[in-house]
């Protein structure tokens, strides 16, 4: 193999796409250092064939063409003319969305940059990877909604996920929804209800009457209702024992979907990534008691990185034969020379 194939002397991308926007990184593969990074706030869309490669390559090919422009190593030797050995993109939606992605994507790397390795993941792998690394373990993905993914390093399991009807039990919109309820319910009169969270509900909505004419027509409702998880987590701060009793109930939840993905090795760990977790002790206090008591033999710890550098990890992996994951159809695909 020539010199400049070598992972000391190549380039490994890494790409976190979201419903936010998309970011990318351009790293070395050895090491799987950042080099640089660019982000853009336009998510990429979905049609018929789910998540659409045309409009994420129209968004990654010219951000790379720039992060190697700028990732300049000296006077006269520039990132572009250094190969890049692999790549791995961590997409929301993967898993059910990204048959066109699977499809398309090892073709046109090919042809862009003449890569052979590529892993194209769900984003709670990304977020997996970013926050263990390659160690067997748990993580739990908390913000609107809520997903667990644990591995053993031989297989994946995932627990929930399943959106705010028939499931994301513990999530941002399943703690507001609880916290609507309760504030309704004080409303009406009825028991179980809290007049402090009815407040903070008709400050933040309007007359609780209106509240159902005001929610159900949105097409956003798990957004809406995740708004009103830091009332509850306030309230619950301030001594409110429903609030309190709300995210208890969330907590218990949670460590329910960690303990069912969670592997039995003595040394597992467990990592709690996403906004929901910036609640702070309301939260966080049962959440640790329950996991205690659920995964005494795992150790909680903080995610080393997010999903950004989950991705780039993965790269450098492929990139130096060092991946230890498991590959997975829908949640880990491994492309390696245009096959999977």
């Amino acid at each position: 193999m020539d010199s400049v194939n070598e992972p000391a002397e190549g380039l490994v991308v890494g790409v976190d796409s979201g419903g936010s926007g998309l970011r990318i990184a351009l790293a070395e593969a050895a090491g799987g250092t950042v080099l640089d990074t660019l982000a853009s706030r336009e998510p990429v869309r979905t049609g018929p064939g789910g998540i659409s490669a045309a409009h994420f390559l129209e968004q990654v090919l010219p951000a790379v063409r720039a992060l190697r422009e700028r990732a300049a190593t000296g006077a006269a030797e520039a990132a572009t003319g250094r190969p890049v050995l692999a790549v791995a993109v961590g997409a929301a939606g993967m898993a059910t969305l990204g048959d066109e992605l699977r499809a398309e994507l090892p073709g046109a790397f090919a042809e862009a940059w003449g890569v052979r390795r590529l892993a194209l993941a769900a984003d709670a792998v990304t977020a997996y990877a970013g926050a263990l690394g390659q160690r067997p373990g748990a993580v739990v993905a908390g913000g609107t909604g809520m997903i667990t993914l644990g591995t053993d390093l031989a297989s994946w399991r995932r627990a929930d996920g399943w959106g705010h009807l028939l499931g994301d039990c513990g999530s941002g919109a399943w703690i507001g929804r609880a916290g609507l309820e309760a504030a309704m319910r004080a409303h009406d009169g009825r028991r179980g209800g809290s007049a402090a969270l009815l407040a903070r509900a008709e400050k933040l909505f309007g007359p609780a009457a209106g509240l159902p004419g005001a929610l159900y027509p949105r097409t956003d409702r798990p957004a809406v209702l995740a708004s009103f998880a830091p009332e509850v987590g306030a309230c619950a701060a301030a001594g409110d024992p429903v609030a309190a009793d709300v995210l208890a109930r969330a907590a218990a939840h949670i460590a329910d979907a960690a303990e069912a993905v969670c592997p039995a090795d003595p040394g597992a760990l467990v990592a709690l990534t996403g906004g929901l977790f910036r609640m702070g002790d309301p939260l966080l206090v049962p959440l640790r008691a329950a996991l205690a008591e659920r995964i005494p033999h795992a150790r909680t710890v903080a995610p080393a990185g997010d999903p950004l550098a989950g991705a780039v990890g993965l790269a450098s992996a492929l990139a130096t034969g060092t991946l230890r994951l498991p590959d997975d159809p829908s949640l880990l695909a491994l492309f390696d020379g245009g096959a999977p």
